[in-house]
């Protein structure tokens, strides 16, 4: 069964922070004017029109803008794209510039490239890999540097960024078009070896090199292996603080929620206690004004009391003030004794406006008693049926 080949599955937006832009400062690879651009909200690279797709994993191990010419005759030999490349291909591509022209004096060539690395395609048996699809590695038959390379880079897909491109007449010359989804393509020069006149020809760069390893070797291993390795702790790093910067933006989060919960929480507690205070006030106010009535009450019992005094000469006495049913009677009559005047007050008020119907302005009656008698007759008419008979 094939691999599934991810395509445009794998990419999404890209997730560079401001660390990582600190470092492409610090490391002098933004400071040619316009030679990253960064993307901003898009979920897929759309590069502008002289740049390719890139990341920040690959400059800091040596890629730079313009692209070596080795690279751009390397991709087309290849048949990739800079997206295919893993980080760890990049520094091999970078080792190698770097020790021909600093320490074998001459130009990057493809045939002393062949003897010493071949292409593998990148990743799993059920999954195929389109960002960092293919890795280069040193072939098991040379006598090369020993290069400790990082066994993965955690997150690199996720930061990707635009890096200039100049152009060339050739097509050779020029790095192809960026296509995301473009499916890669196994090519018999991903392993191709040196020929017999290639191996003549680079024999004694191979010996040069040797002596290097032989001489410097070590030294040199330690200082690419010292190299590597802090640009492996760099990423690693810049992961974390990626991570550490995620987790307090979650914590402002969440703490924003926590104080928008504590102010409407606190607008609760200050309603209820409004409440409270209010509930106590009415409450405040119904005890006194209970305590208005019941002394009114006690004043009328001592003024009947002294009444009854003169009458009996005897002291009216409550024997259980707190269970006498005449107090509680009089407290109760007391209690609602505003509520019955104000019912006679709304009755004598509508009686009074059906006077003029009945009687004439002279003769309206002045109390309700006198209203009754108006509709009673003079004589007892029961009366005086009864004597009849």
């Amino acid at each position: 069964m094939a691999a599934a080949d991810l395509g445009s599955a794998e990419w999404e937006r890209s997730k560079i922070s401001s660390q990582d832009v600190n470092l492409l400062k610090k490391l002098g690879i933004s400071k040619k004017p316009k030679a990253l651009c960064f993307p901003s909200e898009e979920s897929y690279p759309t590069p502008p029109m002289g740049y390719r797709v890139s990341f920040v994993d690959h400059l800091i191990r040596g890629l730079s803008a313009p692209i070596h010419p080795f690279l751009r005759g390397l991709l087309f030999v290849y048949g990739l794209q800079l997206h295919h490349l893993t980080p760890n291909s990049i520094l091999h591509i970078s080792i190698f510039i770097t020790l021909c022209e600093a320490f074998l004096g001459v130009s990057p060539n493809w045939a002393l490239w062949k003897r010493i690395f071949f292409c593998r395609r990148n990743g799993s048996p059920n999954v195929a890999y389109n960002i960092g699809g293919v890795f280069i590695s040193v072939r098991s038959t040379v006598d090369y540097f020993d290069v400790k390379l990082p066994d993965s880079v955690q997150g690199w897909r996720k930061k990707w960024l635009y890096i200039q491109e100049e152009n060339h007449g050739c097509a050779e010359d020029n790095i192809p078009p960026f296509d995301g989804a473009e499916k890669i393509l196994r090519r018999r020069s991903w392993d191709a070896e040196a020929t017999e006149e290639e191996r003549a020809s680079t024999e004694a760069l191979m010996t040069r090199i040797h002596e290097l390893q032989n001489t410097r070797g070590e030294e040199l291993s330690e200082k690419l292996a010292a190299v590597n390795e802090r640009a492996n702790t760099l990423a690693q790093k810049l992961e974390r603080s990626e991570e550490a910067r995620k987790k307090a933006e979650s914590d402002a989060i969440q703490a924003r929620a926590e104080a928008d919960k504590a102010k409407t929480d606190a607008a609760g507690v200050e309603d209820l206690r409004k409440r409270l205070h209010d509930a106590e006030t009415s409450l405040s106010e119904h005890i006194a004004a209970q305590s208005a009535r019941e002394e009114a009450v006690l004043k009328r019992i001592r003024t009947q009391n002294r009444r009854f005094v003169n009458r009996t000469a005897q002291e009216f006495e409550l024997e259980d003030p707190d269970n006498d049913p005449l107090l509680d009677a009089i407290s109760f009559l007391e209690f609602h004794g505003t509520e019955a005047r104000e019912g006679i007050e709304q009755a004598k008020t509508g009686l009074s406006r059906l006077f003029s119907y009945f009687f004439p302005k002279k003769e309206e009656p002045a109390t309700f008693l006198a209203l009754a008698k108006c509709f009673n007759p003079p004589e007892d008419l029961g009366l005086k049926m009864r004597q009849k008979i």
